[in-house]
């Protein structure tokens, strides 16, 4: 790491090269150019989510075929869903330690009273806190806040823009207990463990992500006594997004939520590209459910290939391009846990009139569907039809829809080729055996789903 000298990571690269070193712990130094291994066997990922995905790339690429353990609390969406896809193999603690109790969390605005009974009650039980920011420009005049409200205290910063030793010499009196208020960045949000600190104050909480927040209350409450965090709020509007992070924060706040909590965030920010960098986003344009089942068909067929099998050709499901939103919004189904109720049920039904009943469910349940949610029913029948008459791929535009069938099988290839003689520049057989549809919907969703569904139904009854 940057806390050691020159002369000694040098001679430890060098041991390491050789071969002289048989567990080497490191930050991300460790992915430095001048860092070669002899022969890696395991790479554990500690804090996963301090890592982004070209940094997990390059750790992957230390050497072909290693094994990878992967270690958080609050795995970022993207890691979340290549978990719950199958990509990779999942498994959690759920046991908490003994005599360990939950951290008591309270989202509020900026209080100089209760902070000061929070910090008293702290230093006078010999107990130490942590006060958080999110920008280095805000430390001074928190600090001149604290010595204010708690002139009783003894206060002290630590950010990463401070010269290595320095920050070393402060964090190391803390951690002996030499003052009683820390007043920090993000740099404290993992890593430490300190028992005698058992109250947070997290200034400005509304600009830190969920998983971020989550982590920055586990720095308290690490023995058997109860920990209290406090997200403090700016007064104004605070954003929507914000306050659904930090109402979740405050419900989710017993033992071991971290995965549960990741779900929501997952569901928050949709779950990332998997072949890109992006971590979060996405997913949310497409619904989870219908996602996760396309993910899951085609990491089952690259398994099948791997082993030399062929994938079975009869459990294969359409790919839709559609460039509409579809999903549940929301501030239609407030209830997460319901929304993904629903999306489950919605990927079991498989014909016209099962969806059309379901509609009728969802309008007498929370009222009149809105047009994101019966793009969603109409996309679900669509890929069912798709499905029946074989179409492997579906891709849509404002002008065109282009269907390639699996196997480049359909039930009537006499009918068709009959349909594309006489609707010559309406349809197109293409070299690669794809039919183009030549049709002007521009962008309206109406438009477009109406389209599609009648050159379903041109297919339909030509089988």
């Amino acid at each position: 790491s940057r806390m050691i000298t020159p002369t000694v990571s040098k001679n430890i690269k060098q041991r390491i090269k050789e071969g002289g070193v048989d567990v080497v712990i490191g930050t991300h130094a460790l992915l430095g150019k001048g860092v070669v291994f002899k022969d890696l066997g395991l790479l554990v990922v500690d804090e996963e989510q301090r890592f982004g995905v070209s940094h997990k790339e390059k750790l992957k690429k230390l050497k072909a075929n290693v094994d990878v353990l992967t270690l958080t609390a609050t795995p970022i969406p993207r890691t979340m869903h290549m978990a719950m896809g199958g990509i990779k193999q999942l498994s959690t603690i759920a046991t908490p330690p003994v005599d360990r109790l939950a951290v008591r969390s309270y989202v509020m605005k900026m209080d100089g009273k209760i902070i000061r009974d929070a910090v008293l009650r702290e230093i006078h039980t010999g107990g130490q806190v942590y006060v958080v920011t999110p920008r280095v420009k805000d430390i001074p005049t928190l600090i001149q806040t604290l010595k204010n409200i708690v002139p009783e205290a003894t206060v002290k910063a630590a950010h990463g823009q401070m010269p290595e030793r320095e920050l070393e010499s402060v964090m190391e009196a803390f951690y002996h207990g030499d003052f009683q208020v820390l007043v920090a960045t993000t740099i404290i949000e993992s890593g430490l463990d300190i028992p005698t600190a058992n109250t947070i104050i997290v200034n400005r909480a509304d600009r830190f992500g969920l998983s971020q927040l989550h982590q920055l209350r586990g720095r308290v409450g690490r023995s058997t006594l109860r920990a209290y965090a406090y997200f403090l709020l700016p007064d104004g509007n605070v954003g929507e997004l914000a306050q659904r992070r930090l109402k979740i924060l405050q419900r989710l706040e017993g033992l071991g939520a971290g995965f549960q909590l990741a779900s929501y965030d997952m569901d928050l920010r949709g779950a990332g590209n998997l072949v890109g960098k992006e971590q979060s986003g996405h997913m949310q344009t497409v619904g989870f459910e219908l996602y996760s089942k396309l993910l899951a068909d085609a990491v089952n067929e690259r398994k099948a290939q791997k082993e030399g099998l062929s994938a079975i050709s009869d459990n294969f499901s359409t790919t839709l391009n559609l460039g509409i939103s579809y999903r549940v919004p929301e501030n239609y189904v407030p209830d997460l846990s319901i929304r993904m109720r629903l999306y489950r049920r919605l990927a079991q039904l498989e014909d016209t009139q099962t969806i059309e009943t379901f509609a009728e469910e969802l309008e007498d349940r929370f009222g009149k569907l809105p047009q994101e949610t019966k793009s969603l029913l109409s996309v679900v029948d669509i890929r069912n039809r798709s499905n029946k008459l074989n179409v492997d791929k579906l891709d849509v535009g404002p002008q065109v829809a282009v269907i390639r069938f699996h196997n480049n099988s359909f039930d009537s290839p006499e009918g068709l080729l009959k349909y594309i003689q006489n609707n010559a520049g309406v349809v197109t057989l293409n070299p690669d055996q794809t039919l183009t549809f030549h049709k002007v919907w521009g962008s309206s969703t109406t438009r477009r789903l109406k389209g599609v569904k009648g050159i379903l139904e041109i297919l339909e009854n030509m089988c």
